[in-house]
């Protein structure tokens, strides 16, 4: 069994989902989906039912984990041999201003998120399943013109980061086709690195 976690990374619409349902289907006989969305509005709801739509209930167990992500992930270990988990970047949305959302300064906000996401990695290396984590890359356009989008933008980049670094694994998608990027990246001689500190 495949013990591996995954992070599946691209843009709106890139393939980014269907590829992460495809590759947790293929190493699992049963799998769990963890949905982070919150449905506020016809239109989302409309989003998360043809996502539905895609996924057998004969392979699929659905959790909904718009917050404290990591118990839910416990809970989709015992019963899953895959687990998908989609998206992170709603899931840091809803830490950032849900209603777990700490009030203070966006460098306070920052070390609050990415703690929540220290615990959502700890529980899913745990549960010794193939993780696969789905997010989204937003910094790509034009540097937005409010605060608040500039901030959202900065700490998705963060936090793609941050699951990145541990993941064993991490395929960008853009128009339907996956990479393999840590297999193409590139990585510094730490000894090397160490000459330039002297």
């Amino acid at each position: 069994m495949c013990k591996e976690m995954i992070l599946v990374t691209g843009g709106a619409r890139s393939g980014k989902s269907e590829f992460a349902e495809r590759f947790v289907l293929h190493y699992g006989s049963k799998c769990a989906y963890i949905a982070t969305a919150e449905i506020f509005d016809d239109e989302m709801a409309e989003r998360v039912r043809l996502h539905q739509e895609r996924r057998s209930p004969q392979r699929w167990n659905n959790y909904e984990a718009p917050y404290a992500a990591e118990q839910v992930m416990v809970e989709a270990g015992k019963e899953a041999d895959a687990i998908l988990f989609d998206c992170l970047t709603l899931y840091m949305s809803n830490l950032m201003y849900g209603k777990v959302a700490i009030a203070g300064t966006f460098e306070e906000k920052v070390t609050f998120v990415k703690g929540e996401i220290v615990k959502l990695l700890e529980a899913a290396r745990k549960t010794e399943k193939l993780i696969v984590f789905v997010t989204n890359e937003v910094g790509g356009g034009i540097v937005p013109d409010n605060v608040m989008a500039r901030e959202y933008r900065d700490l998705a980049g963060w936090i793609n980061q941050q699951v990145a670094d541990v993941c064993d694994r991490v395929f960008y998608c853009v128009a339907g086709q996956a990479v393999d990027l840590k297999k193409m990246a590139f990585s510094f001689d730490d000894e090397g690195a160490e000459q330039w500190k002297k």
